[in-house]
């Protein structure tokens, strides 16, 4: 199983933490193709302390997308707003994937209706990280066969 997480880089790194426990907890179920997303070394300047070199844009969303088309699932966290992840999200839908978006319980923004309306989601609310196993477990084990 081949596991695209989104989490907010450029539109704000608050989650950071969040999305490395997240990470981690995802690797039980297969590989996390997008674990650069936990790391603490990404401002939300961008990804190059951990690419060691400067990575333009066009290859970012170019190595991106790949990873988006490779992957079985999409897990995001939208408790961060991102438009980079509102994206991504849109073109998991158009390659048919399946998609469990989740969000902290308390956040300070609300959830945007294009992602809360969208009955085509899964929508999921987590109010700590230990939650989230269940959540999984949950969307994991409904995977189609």
């Amino acid at each position: 199983m081949k596991i695209y997480f989104a989490g907010s880089i450029r539109g704000g790194r608050d989650y950071q933490q969040v999305y490395q426990e997240t990470i981690n907890m995802l690797s039980a179920f297969g590989m996390v193709l997008t674990e650069h997303i936990g790391k603490k070394e990404i401002s939300n300047a961008g990804e190059e302390a951990v690419a060691g070199t400067v990575l333009k844009d066009f290859q970012i969303y170019d190595r991106d997308m790949n990873w988006l088309r490779e992957a079985d699932v999409i897990v995001a966290d939208v408790t961060m707003p991102s438009l980079g992840v509102g994206y991504e999200i849109g073109r998991a839908e158009a390659y048919k994937k399946h998609i469990l978006c989740i969000r902290k319980k308390d956040a300070e923004k609300r959830l945007s209706a294009m992602i809360g309306g969208n009955r085509g989601l899964r929508v999921e609310e987590y109010d700590s990280v230990e939650e989230l196993k269940g959540i999984f477990e949950g969307f994991f084990s409904n995977l189609p066969k």
